[in-house]
Order: C-alpha cells, then structure tokens, then sequence
C-alpha cells in the first residue's frame, strides 16, 4: 500500500515567508518547511493499481495556470486547536481545479475525503495544548491575522508518496502534472 496525496507545491519564497510566520507562533510543534504544500486531494493508503488509475486520470486533467495570495492564519480543532495553518485568499481558479481532482480521484474508483475544502498550508500539527497555551496559541494567531503572501504562480500539481516515520513524515515526489 502507499500513502498518496495530490498538492500544490509552493515556492522558496513563499515556503521562507510561511518559515517567518511559524517562528513567531507559540507552536508545541512545527511541521518542516520542506513539507510546506497545499494538499489538493488526501488519496489515503492505495494499492498500486489504484495509484495508476489515479495517475491516468490527473493525467487527464486540464486547467489553466493561476496565481494565489496567503492570507490570514487559523487553528483547526476549535477549543481544542490541533493544527495551525496559513489561509488561503478566496480564489475560483482553485476551488475548480480542486473539485476536479476530487472527480477525478473519484474516477478512479477512489474515495478521497468528503469534508468541505478548506485551503490552507498547515504549519504546526499537534495534541490540544493545555488551556493556557492554547488561549496563547489563539492570540498569537490573531495577530497574524493580517499575514499575507504572494501572489505566486500555480503551473502544475504533485502528486506525493507520504511515508510516515517516528521523526514526522517524508514526501517523495512521484510526479508532476503541468496546468496549461
């Protein structure tokens, strides 16, 4: 089985830019800048045939190249925050391209995860902190409130093999898929 995920890649600058922003955040513990991405669809443990019937398909894919901004930060898990994160500024040229990366997966004979899509670049991924750190958490992510970044240039989707480790996770690019 491998764990596969379909993504947008981010630039140095905006990987050095997100870098700043997770230093300055009380985080109990930071994901590697290296792994920035913005997962477009969560493929899950997949055999091999499906990861080809997969990779057809996105193959199939087209859509045109487009910009993004970051815009603001968030927690995940509401009273309980479990992940700190970077949004993504409202953009119709993602949503569509995400949905038909769903469709595709689906297409395959995959079931990718049916919560809404919420962009976003995760930074910290945690057990909910205590109560005090998790109100320092969420003030701290109030004041970045005003964080933003790019606009930068969306040219293509990856798809990533997560492997999973004691030390956090590792993403190995299998390949690339150019918007037009």
């Amino acid at each position: 089985m491998i764990r596969a995920f379909l993504a947008l890649d981010l630039p140095g600058d905006i990987r050095s830019a997100l870098a700043v922003q997770q230093f300055l955040l009380p985080l109990p513990r930071r994901i590697d800048p290296a792994l920035f991405h913005l997962t477009l669809v969560f493929l899950g443990e997949v055999t091999d045939p499906q990861l080809e019937a997969a990779h057809e398909e996105f193959q199939r894919l087209r859509a045109e190249a487009f910009s993004l901004h970051l815009q603001g930060l968030g927690l995940f898990g509401g009273n309980r925050p479990r992940l700190a994160y970077a949004a993504v500024a409202p953009s119709d040229p993602l949503m569509r391209l995400q949905a038909a990366a769903d469709r595709a997966a689906r297409r395959a004979g995959l079931l990718p995860e049916a919560r809404r899509f919420t962009p976003h670049v995760s930074l910290g991924r945690f057990p909910p902190p205590p109560l005090a750190e998790a109100l320092r958490l969420e003030r701290a992510v109030a004041d970045g409130a005003n964080f933003a970044a790019g606009p930068f240039p969306v040219q293509d989707m990856v798809l990533y093999q997560s492997h999973l480790g004691s030390h956090g996770p590792r993403y190995d690019e299998l390949t690339r898929y150019p918007l037009s």
